[in-house]
């Protein structure tokens, strides 16, 4: 896919070695980014996990659920699909090349989480540069770290956690541990011999662990003081811990199938998890309440003193939650809306601390989406996007009602969370929302494949090519530009309408349209694709002269 010469130097590919359908699909996920986004510039961050704003009428409620039916967690997802593609391309150019990978790949992780960590404290708390560099890490660790090293960091994160104090570092060693597990299975050849099958031995391991708390939760159903709560919940981890291994008992081909499988899983599992107890929370407080006898008519019937405590428990929880979370909504609002830079700069910069800490969970999940894409260049799925055809045609024409069909019963179910009140109906519904994001964003790379690759009208899609090569450039525009106009040290227009910023969001992007175009005819890169690229190699490529 690229000479040598060209691969040892860090310069452009040649012209017809390019991948142009991922500019594309880039370009396209550009925009989906930006829809998101921009709500995000007049409403509170830290009401994200709030889904829909209750206060929203008319048409500005109509494109607001809209886009969290067609577009929330859709366009994340395809970018970390991307990435994924995007690492795979520059392991298997580097391969061919016969150059070194590591060292480039570190370099170019490290220079993404600085940008990422610039773009949150100077300009917009809700970067997501920073948590793909995360990711790629744990990418790195689980495709490449070997156990010894992995033990010996898990545990000295659990000594020095438990000796300072520092809870995130707990966070730490439980998502290493994590990426660990999901790397042992995916690099470890060792089977063993159950009733004459020849299992993996991780899918062994698994397989014990689930019929142990299998036989756990049989225990707990027959005790009659034990919690309804802790019963279900067993229940269900033990079901998923026996499907899970008899998943990865079948999925353990010697192929790049396995990348795909494992990628799979390790998105989808914490959503199914997040909406079959969001549905046991929703269906445990639904039911009808009846009035408890009084003590009159049954005097020697008194209220229980451990439920008293865990009612006013709970209630306590609720009320400190409800508590924070106004304070960072006030706190954002203040510094944000009403606020100077320097206020608005002070606040990011505090925030991106637990923004860092709260990234290992995420990681996780972005690294399913990384192993995916890796697979699409592995296999040889986009060398040859003739020859898998009829993949894009399934996953378009099954993937997207799906994944859309999913995200659409959890917004009619539930779209919006009420502070104080039980979210099981909101949590259920994210989940199948979340559930539905990656069919969905596999539909809709494969529909802009497809017409990229048709003789109609349709394959004027590539003009988002341009954009998806100035993807950085013009993602790190996009957050300057809102900033200026929304924020109070800007023009000040903190609260447009969902529709107004649709708007503006269609304006802007066929101006970034037209601004790639014209800039790459006199020069190879955008500007932080030229610097990003100059990090990674060391070496400061020429930029003038016209794109391929």
């Amino acid at each position: 896919m690229e000479s040598k010469s060209s691969a040892s130097a860090g310069l452009p590919v040649a012209p017809g070695e390019r991948i142009q359908a991922l500019d594309v699909v880039r370009g396209f996920a550009l925009l989906g980014i930006f829809l998101m986004n921009i709500e995000w510039f007049n409403r509170p961050l830290a009401e994200m996990s709030q889904g829909l704003p209750l206060g929203a009428v008319g048409v500005d409620r109509v494109a607001g659920w809209l886009i969290y039916v067609l577009v929330a967690g859709k366009f994340w997802t395809i970018f970390s699909l991307l990435f994924g593609m995007g690492f795979a391309v520059m392991l298997t150019r580097a391969e061919r090349a016969g150059r070194n990978f590591l060292r480039p790949y570190l370099r170019r992780i490290a220079a993404l989480a600085i940008f990422g960590a610039a773009h949150h404290i100077l300009l917009w708390g809700g970067d997501i540069l920073f948590s793909y560099a995360m990711g790629a890490v744990a990418l790195l660790i689980l495709l490449y770290g070997h156990w010894k090293y992995l033990l010996i960091a898990i545990a000295t994160l659990v000594v020095v956690g438990s000796l300072t104090k520092f809870n995130a570092l707990f966070g730490i060693a439980g998502g290493l541990f994590t990426i660990s597990l999901a790397a042992l299975w995916l690099r470890t050849e060792k089977r063993i011999t159950v009733f004459k099958l020849q299992l993996p031995a991780f899918s062994v391991v698994v397989l014990a662990l689930g019929i142990l708390l299998t036989l756990i939760t049989v225990a707990l159903w027959v005790m009659p003081k034990v919690p309804m709560e802790g019963k279900t919940s067993m229940s269900v981890i033990s079901i998923v811990a026996l499907v899970t291994g008899v998943l990865l008992a079948r999925g353990h081909q010697q192929d790049y199938s396995r990348l795909r499988r494992l990628g799979v899983f390790m998105y989808l599992l914490p959503f199914l998890l997040m909406t079959t107890f969001g549905a046991l929370q929703y269906f445990r407080t639904s039911k009808p309440v009846t009035a408890a006898p009084t003590a009159q008519a049954n005097p020697g019937v008194q209220p229980s003193a451990r439920g008293q405590a865990r009612s006013a428990s709970q209630a306590s929880n609720r009320t400190s939650t409800m508590e924070r979370r106004q304070e960072e909504v006030w706190g954002e609002l203040l510094s944000h809306f009403r606020g100077t830079f320097r206020q608005a700069l002070r606040y990011r910069a505090h925030h991106f601390v637990t923004h860092a800490r709260d990234d290992i969970g995420f990681a996780i999940i972005v690294v399913g989406m990384f192993l995916l894409g890796t697979w699409f260049v592995r296999a040889g799925v986009l060398e040859d996007i003739e020859g898998h055809r009829r993949l894009f045609l399934k996953l378009a024409w099954i993937g997207t009602p799906v994944g859309v069909g999913l995200g659409l019963i959890g917004a009619l179910f539930c779209s919006s969370s009420v502070a104080g009140q039980s979210n099981g109906a909101y949590q259920f519904a994210s989940g199948l929302m979340m559930l539905g994001n990656l069919p969905a964003s596999l539909g809709y790379v494969s529909v802009i494949i497809l017409m990229l690759h048709s003789d109609t009208v349709f394959s004027k899609v590539r003009i988002l090519a341009p954009a998806g090569r100035m993807a950085l450039t013009n993602y790190l525009f996009q957050s300057l530009l809102c900033s200026l106009v929304f924020f109070g040290y800007g023009l000040g227009h903190w609260g447009m309408g969902r529709a107004h910023q649709v708007l503006f969001v269609v304006v802007v992007f066929a101006f970034q349209i037209a601004l790639s175009h014209l800039w790459l005819r006199s020069f190879r890169f955008g500007p932080m694709e030229w610097l990003w690229r100059a990090i990674t190699y060391w070496e400061v490529p020429a930029i003038r002269g016209k794109s391929i």
